[in-house]
């Protein structure tokens, strides 16, 4: 690694060379972002009460989830670490392990991550878990813990965090009795059961029902991605939008077009004979606030959700566009990637009308293919288990790309050109394999690029420059769509698996390309500064 350096002033005024130590340098690959939107100068004072209760809220999540995710007594041993660098990093990570380097610990005394995060005891074994004779152990919504002898039991989340969930009640109470609107007032009622209850099902409908409303707040235990071991238990998470009412209006007439673009997916027919729910919407939101598990690592800049695939069928899902989250990560990682590593005849065609449209798109892919396999495997993320999710990010990727080109072609989307789509995606796929191989969306890039070398889509230039053949990339993304979508309809497990071992590894040229791009200290991603001062409330 390429020392990075300060210089410090030596006893005779002459500047002398410092260097950082390697937890520094990962410190400072994530650039500090201030979490400010115009649109709080729009909302009421009601509103904007609310936005400071959901903040509030979402605090609370973040607490929850340094517990799922590290545990509590793991967190206090932080406050001992005396290097500086370690625990701001740590805060950055959620704990000991580097998401964005293969989980790689970097706090001393810690080993390999436990595959079940705290979720489980990290001495159960897989014969004490399979005796446990509890229907609620494959519940989403529980935890594993060991009694006085040892021995496991369930329980489950509204019992583990019962004194902070009563904190939400409370705030919840409040914010309902300020919400102005029907949507959302109906909303915070029913998620407010749902965390007495851990039956998130109904809260999730009416969620999908919320369709005016100017405020937003995605709150609750929603991602898998940390239970490595089963793919089954939810992380919690919070974030805090607020609507741009007008980049949204050109989005909604999309949602119609669902069924529409199923059936356009280049795989075999048996793979899209569901009919996705049209009853959705597409928004573009400024978020205000991450707490939780969005918040760790890497950030989110779209939401698709709900993930309860009967909800899915039965209304479809929600796409949040996360524009001012979007743009950060444009203008401080895209934009310095591009003029790295993209050849200066394409460099130009990577836009941020581009990169919008393959994000926006990538979500609208998550709710079309196939949710149940065609092999009497059940739900394919069941039958995938922890191979699901990189399956499934892999999908929206490439299922998203090749939407938005046929949108492009079609006159529905005029901002941006089928080559500007495929060169900025590719330059985005740099981007975001530096996410590293164990993060599902890291390792699902990892995948798509491999196959898109290997058909030929981009090559290198005598500068070392990547020169994208868009003709080729078109073809490798028809037939890329087509081997993954097949996979989860298969449901098979084993394929998925030794297909993903097999060509989810980063290559050596791959990596001469990402050093390059650590060398010239380009972040990796986005710390927030953020908060009601931030906002100025």
């Amino acid at each position: 690694m390429a020392a990075a350096m300060l210089m410090a002033v030596g006893c005779k005024g002459k500047q002398q060379p410092v260097e950082k130590s390697e937890i520094q340098q990962k410190v400072d690959e994530y650039a500090e972002f201030e979490l400010k939107s115009d649109l709080v100068a729009g909302l009421s004072a009601n509103e904007k009460e609310l936005v400071k209760i959901f903040i509030q809220i979402s605090e609370i999540m973040d607490e929850i989830y340094w517990d799922q995710y590290f545990g509590n007594e793991n967190r206090k041993a932080l406050d001992a670490i005396s290097d500086p660098a370690i625990r701001a990093f740590a805060n950055i990570q959620y704990g000991a392990w580097d998401r964005l380097d293969s989980e790689k610990p970097f706090v001393p005394g810690y080993g390999e991550r436990p595959k079940g995060a705290n979720f489980y005891p990290t001495d159960m074994t897989e014969e004490e878990y399979a005796a446990l004779e509890d229907p609620l152990k494959e519940s989403q919504y529980s935890v594993i813990r060991r009694d006085q002898n040892g021995k496991l039991y369930v329980m489950p989340y509204h019992e583990a965090w019962k004194e902070q969930l009563a904190k939400v009640d409370a705030l919840l109470e409040k914010a309902i009795a300020l919400a102005d609107n029907a949507g959302l007032k109906k909303y915070l009622e029913a998620r407010r059961e749902a965390f007495k209850t851990d039956d998130y099902f109904q809260s999730d409908m009416v969620w999908m029902d919320m369709k005016d409303s100017k405020l937003d707040f995605v709150v609750g235990p929603i991602e898998n991605y940390d239970d490595a071991l089963h793919g089954l238990k939810c992380s919690q998470e919070a974030y805090v939008l607020i609507k741009d009412e007008q980049w949204s209006n050109d989005l909604s007439k999309f949602a119609a077009m669902l069924p529409e673009m199923q059936k356009l997916l280049p795989c075999d027919e048996k793979y899209k004979k569901e009919v996705p729910g049209t009853d959705c919407d597409i928004n573009v939101y400024d978020v205000v606030y991450y707490g939780g598990d969005c918040n760790a690592g890497s950030k989110t800049i779209a939401i698709n959700l709900p993930n309860d695939e009967r909800v899915q069928l039965a209304k479809g899902s929600r796409r949040l566009q996360l524009k001012n989250a979007m743009r950060a990560k444009f203008d401080n990682i895209m934009i310095p990637i591009a003029k790295l590593m993209v050849c200066d005849e394409q460099v130009d065609s990577v836009t941020f009308n581009a990169f919008f449209g393959n994000t926006c798109y990538h979500e609208v892919a998550h709710g079309l293919g196939i949710k149940n396999t065609v092999t009497g495997r059940g739900p394919c993320r069941q039958a995938l288990g922890a191979q699901y999710s990189a399956w499934e990010e892999a999908k929206a990727d490439v299922c998203g790309l090749f939407l938005t080109e046929q949108l492009i072609e079609r006159g529905e989307i005029t901002n941006t050109t089928v080559a500007q789509n495929y060169i900025t995606f590719i330059a985005g796929i740099l981007r975001s394999v530096r996410f590293g191989a164990t993060e599902a969306h890291g390792v699902a890039n990892i995948m798509c690029y491999n196959f898109f070398e290997k058909a030929g889509a981009f090559s290198r230039n005598a500068q070392g420059k990547y020169v994208i053949n868009v003709e080729k990339a078109r073809a490798a993304a028809r037939e890329w769509a087509s081997i993954i979508i097949a996979m989860e309809g298969e449901g098979d497990m084993a394929a998925a698996k030794a297909y993903s071992d097999k060509n989810g590894k980063i290559s050596a040229d791959l990596q001469q390309d990402l050093d390059a791009i650590r060398d010239a200290n380009i972040p990796r991603d986005i710390v927030y500064k953020q908060g009601a001062s931030v906002l100025g409330l």
